[in-house]
Parts: C-alpha cells; structure tokens; sequence
C-alpha cells in the first residue's frame, strides 16, 4: 500500500502532448488578479491595495458574490483603471472565480482570496520562476499566515532552502494539497481554461481538483519565497469549528473519479495514492485543529491517522507539532 511518504519515489506516466507549452515572452507581464468577495468589506481594502500594488499586474477583477455589506462601495471607491467589478449573485466561490476569469485578459491568473495580503514583489518572482522555467502552466511560492488583526503568526520565514515538487508533480500532489492557497499561484490561463476551471459542485478542496487537473496536462515550477500572507480567522471557509475531514472527502472522490487525472497516474496507484489524499486532509484538520487551540480534535484525527496508516501516524504528529509553532 502506498502513504505519503513513498510519494516521491513513485515513477510517473509518459505525459501526453498539450498543446499549452509555449514560450513565456521575456517582456509579458499580463497578469489578471481575480478575488472573489462576499461580506468582505472587513479586509478587502488591505488586500486590494496589497494586488494594486504589484507593479506586474495588469488587471483586478473583483467579483462580488452577493455580498450585503460594504464590500462594493470599497471596490467602487478606489480609484486606479486596472480595478474592475463583477457581479456573480451567490453562486459561490468557484463560480466567482471562473466568471472572473472568462473576463480576464491576462496570460497569467492569480486567484487571491478577499481577506488575504500579497507581498511587495510576490507576482514579479512568480514571473520570474516562470521564465526560469518556459514548459510550466503553472507557478508557485509560499506563504506565512497573519492573525484576523494582520499579526503575523506564522514562522515559515524559519524553513528556509525549502524545496516543493516542480516538474510533473501529478504523483505528488494528487497524495495531498502542497500548494494550499491560490494567492501563491499563476496559472496561464489557457491551461486554466482549457482544464474547465473550478468544479462548482465542489464545496471545499476545489482549488486541489483544479490543481491536479493542471498538472495532468502541464508542468509546474516552485518558487521558492514567501509570496503571501494568508490570514487564519475562524471565518475562513477552511478553518471554520465546523469543518471536519469529512467535509473534504467529496474533494478526494471527484480527483480520483476524474478521467483526466486517471490517465495520466501510474497503474495501479489510483488506490494507494487516494488512501495518502485521505491521511492527508486529516493530518491538515489537525493541523488547523492546534492553531485554534482544540486539542482534543487533533488528537482525534491523529487516532483516525493512526488507523488508516500507523506507518503515517509519525510523520503526521510532527506536522502537527509543528503547527503548534506557526510552522
């Protein structure tokens, strides 16, 4: 039975051709930044002026998702030609994304949520990766996370040289979610529409299905900087006291339900690799568990670890541990 750990020692099948690996023009700095907001009139400003700011960017695109509070009058009152707003009536997060991405004119796509911060210069060394790297359709950093106040938090800053997959990464990252959130990505966005976008009947995990789609049909690169600030509030969709594992399963059936994806994994994978996806999102739960303090949940899920892989269990309670330190 494949875990997580074997992940990187798997071979990975032949790539089919894609058609989507042209060069990136030295000169092109056309970058489409989507945020999809709801009720976010309480960040949005700071996370606005934090895409503004990126000199590489040539467009933002905001979509409202029926939001009932001050979050249009904010788009509205700030002035610079690149902001634009779109209306998106509720249809949810995913919907909002790929509306404003059929409306986008970018080469590039950066999905940043209404609530987080982009650092100074974060689009131009995503840029820059990606000329250091023509194949890729999509390219990564990191990020450290910031309090509900904009307090940093997180202690990543410590994890210094460290290295993500880059290249055909579809192995690795159908086993887990090593990209997280979508404010640390540029994706090109042919490839991104050509995959068909977010998977709107998807609730949670959305932007791992879309991932793996990306990486069934192109390569990526990692850079590795700290590009972000994600900020951790018991609002967020992923971090919310309701959420438990079992939120995140439909996620993990649609990635190996998913044609695309099962074609290009090697044979007879699919099953070990989904069991790593499940450790996985667990061992994420108990992570987000320690950070709000709810120990008595995280010790749940690494019991829950413990009897789907005791070979995990170890690696598992590190990474929680090491949550408990910002890490």
């Amino acid at each position: 039975m494949i875990t997580a750990d074997d992940v990187l020692e798997l071979p990975v099948a032949p790539r089919a051709p894609a058609g989507l690996r042209s060069l990136l023009p030295a000169n092109s700095v056309a970058v489409s930044v989507v945020i999809p907001a709801k009720n976010a009139a309480a960040y949005l400003g700071e996370t606005l002026a934090s895409a503004l700011r990126q000199g590489d960017v040539g467009e933002v695109i905001v979509v409202d998702d029926g939001s009932t509070d001050d979050t249009v009058a904010i788009v509205r009152a700030v002035r610079d030609p690149r902001l634009r707003l779109l209306h998106n009536d509720a249809a949810g997060v995913s919907a909002a994304r790929n509306l404003g991405a059929r409306h986008a004119s970018g080469q590039w796509l950066l999905f940043l949520d209404a609530d987080d911060r982009l650092r100074p210069g974060a689009v131009a060394a995503l840029l820059s990766a990606a000329r250091g790297a023509p194949r890729a359709i999509l390219v990564y950093g990191d990020y450290n996370t910031i309090d509900g106040e904009g307090r940093q938090i997180g202690r990543r800053d410590l994890l210094k040289g460290r290295r993500k997959p880059s290249g055909d990464v579809l192995v690795q990252l159908t086993a887990g979610n090593f990209i997280v959130n979508g404010g640390i990505v540029l994706t090109r966005a042919d490839a991104f529409r050509a995959v068909g976008g977010f998977d709107v009947s998807l609730r949670y995990c959305e932007d791992w299905h879309c991932w793996c789609r990306l990486a069934a049909i192109g390569e990526f690169a990692f850079a590795p900087k700290l590009l972000l600030d994600y900020r951790l509030h018991t609002s967020n969709t992923m971090n919310a006291a309701v959420r438990t594992p079992q939120d995140f399963l439909p996620a993990v059936a649609r990635v190996f339900d998913d044609g695309l994806i099962l074609a290009r994994l090697p044979e007879g994978t699919a099953s070990g690799l989904r069991q790593a996806a499940e450790i996985h999102l667990v061992t994420y739960s108990a992570m987000q568990a320690v950070r709000f303090g709810r120990y008595r949940e995280a010790f749940a899920y690494l019991a829950m670890i413990g009897r789907l892989s005791l070979r995990s269990l170890p690696r598992a309670a590190m990474r929680v541990a090491l949550a408990r330190f910002g890490i």
